[in-house]
């Protein structure tokens, strides 16, 4: 007989009583936020045809997919990695709404491998996006509600990162580098590697003005003042760039006047979700942990691939994540303890605390556990003909 049945798998995790209860109870307090705002509750399947899941920005997703054959049409399926692209299509395909369309989800995804050091391949996915507007005003809704979600997890000390991935869109489009050294650009890019960033761009022949805007990217990070350093710098970059600049200026303006006291860091360098994101990005940070516990940003036409180009804004986090970092109180309810007796008045006491929403933990025979150790805070006791509820 096998010894080790009930190892799992390296970063998937089950979920016992305690944590489940956290769990559960942080996922409600979030769908009653975000329909609080307005954003209707989806939720996609666990499972799609794999040419849904990576099309388009999916294909970002394609290593962290999980992959199999269905067997009635032996076409190719995935495990969901992400849910933008789902939602993308449900808005795009199915929804088919003419105005702003507000959609929210909490759900399971499943990962190759793990995202960071001892990451989880089983994050519970929490999301929020705002299809069909293309204004500031959308991506600061977003961002606030992300900040919300985080305050509502109990999350102290956060910091935001905030970009905008339209400005390296445009300055390496002029650039008119081969993919191989677009790609190794962007690497050292995300390094923040000057060195290397110099050879690259002295290899190539890379205009030099766009070289030393491009090498300018790895340094022009810190508070609202690099906007204005980024405006002299690029100022040869044409509109493309001004607008992207103007953008999240106009993001991190509105930001500020709604929330005056939080720490907004830029980095222009930031270029997460590059293949993925449009145009400006941000993310949430604590100390003492490097990566980001809740990121998002503008995704435009991500549903053209579904029949419908639509503009599109969101964030995303790890319910896991919130509730690890998380000091919101989540008090653990009371719970009534009732005997064993067979009696019907008994009984239907019972039913009627269990109808106003009351735990209620009924005795077994031959059970005898202490009830404060089954969480019960009171008990049932006989009084007459009726049955008293009295602490214990």
């Amino acid at each position: 007989m096998k010894s080790d049945r009930w190892l799992l798998p390296e970063g998937i995790e089950e979920v016992l009583p305690e944590q489940a209860r956290r769990l559960e109870t942080l996922r409600r307090r979030l769908l009653d936020l975000y329909a609080g705002w307005g954003y209707e509750l989806v939720i996609p399947p666990m499972i799609e045809y794999l040419d849904s899941l990576l099309t388009g920005t999916g294909h970002d997703l394609d290593l962290q997919t999980f992959k199999l054959t269905d067997q009635q049409t032996g076409k190719l399926m995935g495990l969901r990695a992400d849910m933008t692209p789902q939602v993308a299509r449900m808005d795009a395909h199915t929804l088919k709404k003419d105005g702003p369309s507000r959609l929210c989800y909490i759900g399971s995804v499943l990962h190759t491998r793990p995202d960071g050091f001892a990451g989880s391949r089983s994050p519970i996915q929490v999301g929020a996006e705002l299809y069909g507007h293309s204004g500031s005003e959308s991506d600061v809704e977003v961002f606030l509600l992300m900040l919300e979600t985080l305050r509502q997890s109990g999350i102290p000390n956060l910091y935001f990162d905030l970009g905008h991935v339209g400005i390296y869109r445009q300055l390496v489009r002029k650039a008119k580098l081969a993919e191989e050294q677009q790609a190794e650009l962007f690497d050292a890019l995300q390094r923040k590697a000057i060195p290397e960033i110099k050879q690259l761009l002295n290899n190539s022949s890379v205009d030099r003005k766009i070289a030393e805007g491009l090498l300018g990217l790895a340094t022009l990070n810190g508070d609202e003042s690099v906007i204005e350093d980024a405006r002299r710098l690029l100022a040869f970059a044409g509109d493309g760039v001004g607008e992207a600049l103007d953008n999240l200026q106009a993001v991190a303006q509105q930001i500020k006047a709604h929330e005056p006291a939080i720490p907004l860091h830029f980095d222009l360098a930031e270029l997460r979700g590059y293949n993925y994101h449009t145009g400006v990005v941000f993310a949430a940070y604590v100390p003492g942990r490097g990566q980001a516990i809740a990121q998002g940003g503008r995704y435009d036409e991500i549903g053209k691939v579904f029949g419908r180009s639509r503009a599109a804004t969101g964030f995303s986090t790890d319910l896991k994540t919130l509730i690890d970092l998380g000091e919101a109180a989540m008090p653990r309810p009371g719970a009534i303890y009732a005997p064993v007796e067979d009696d019907a008045v008994l009984r239907e006491q019972v039913e009627q605390l269990r109808q106003q929403g009351e735990r209620v933990i009924s005795a077994l025979p031959g059970d005898n556990s202490d009830p404060q150790q089954l969480g019960c805070d009171r008990k049932l006791v006989r009084d007459g003909k009726s049955w008293q509820i009295v602490t214990i």
